[in-house]
Order: C-alpha cells, then structure tokens, then sequence
C-alpha cells in the first residue's frame, strides 16, 4: 500500500516513511492511494473478534510494509490491561435493540485520542528501523486541550523519540494546562506559547515545510 498528499505534490510512499515524516513535503496530509474493499465475508469474521484482533486485521491491509507479527505486537503493547483497564480498550454497551454506546475514554488520559496516540509510537519505533533513520526523532504538536496531553503519555520515554507539544498559554483549560505540564516522562516538553490555536498550528506547520 502506498500513501500519497492530500494537496497531490507528493505520493508513491510506503507507510514506514509516511508515518515517520508526519506530513508531506507539500504541507499535506498521508492518505492511501487506494481504498481496500473488505468483503462481506471478512466483515462477519471481524464481528467475532475483540478489538485488538480487528484492529491487525484492518490494520495490515493499509500496513503493507509492516509484517503481521510487528502489527501484532505493536497493537497488544497498546491497548493493554495496564493502559485501558482491561483487555477491551473500546468496550460496547447495550442500551437497547437499536442504541449502543462505544466507550473511548477507558485510555490514560480518558481523552478518545488514546486510541491512536497509544498505538502510534509502537508503529513510529518501528517506522524509523525500517526506514534506515539515525537520527532522533522529535515530534512536534500543537493543540488546544486534549490531544496535547494524550501525546505526551503515549510518547513518554520511548527511546529515541523526543516530543514537543505546543498550546496556547491562556487558550486551554486550567485543568488541560496542569495535565500537560505536570507531565512524567525524560523525553517531553509541553510549551505554552502567546497567541491561539491557530498560531501554534502554523508555527508547526512552518517548521515541519
């Protein structure tokens, strides 16, 4: 599978490459070339499933140049007990025959982003050995609340990688604010800047093009 720009300047990359560079050359996003078509008969497996083992099932479809034993083990790191509270990080309840409710909030910082800022640095980790990178990775991130925190948790300590989380000094909760700074970790930085969102956004956006 190969990953191409949303804005079409840059296309023809592997997903290793797409998920260590973050975003392209052209200030776009990574999106597939194609879309898979999952047949019917895959759909009904996966209702059997837990979510960790749809997870890899989804997952190596779009992760041709990971091996399944890779995804595997990046995706039990993830969603573990330790991490969600039980083997289930997404658990599904039933209120009636036409109302369910997904819960997303079971991860470290009860924010829905640690569904994918948990399985990300297991896949980065791996996206720079396959890519033959030497050099520390340092991921920049701006946000206004709850992605900031939910990086920082799930990039702490993972060797080789620092992170740097910008947000809006007087633009984010008192609450938002204390969970970021207070923040446990030898690689992490979280950085108020003046101004909004927007601000910390472009300032990204222009180092990263």
């Amino acid at each position: 599978m190969l990953y191409q720009s949303t804005r079409g300047g840059f296309s023809g990359v592997l997903s290793a490459e797409a998920i260590k560079m973050g975003i392209a050359p052209d200030g776009g996003l990574f999106v597939p070339e194609n879309i898979v078509k999952i047949p019917h008969e895959m759909i009904k497996q996966m209702v059997e499933m837990d979510y960790k083992e749809r997870a890899v099932s989804l997952l190596k479809l779009y992760l041709t140049d990971y091996i399944e034993k890779e995804i595997y083990e990046s995706v039990s790191s993830a969603y573990c007990e330790e991490k969600f509270g039980s083997d289930e990080p997404a658990p599904i309840y039933k209120i009636n025959d036409n109302t369910y409710i997904l819960e997303l909030w079971h991860g470290p910082t009860c924010a829905f982003k640690d569904m994918a800022l948990q399985l990300l640095p297991y896949l980065m980790v791996r996206a720079v050995s396959k890519t033959g990178e030497t050099k520390e990775i340092v991921i920049l991130v701006a946000t206004s609340g709850d992605t900031g925190k939910a990086a920082l948790e799930g990039f702490k300590n993972v060797n080789g990688t620092r992170i740097i989380v910008f947000y809006p000094f007087n633009g984010v909760s008192e609450i938002q604010k204390m969970q970021m700074i207070t923040q446990e970790g030898n690689n992490v930085y979280p950085l108020g800047v003046e101004g909004n969102f927007d601000d910390a956004q472009n300032g990204v956006k222009a180092i990263f093009t």
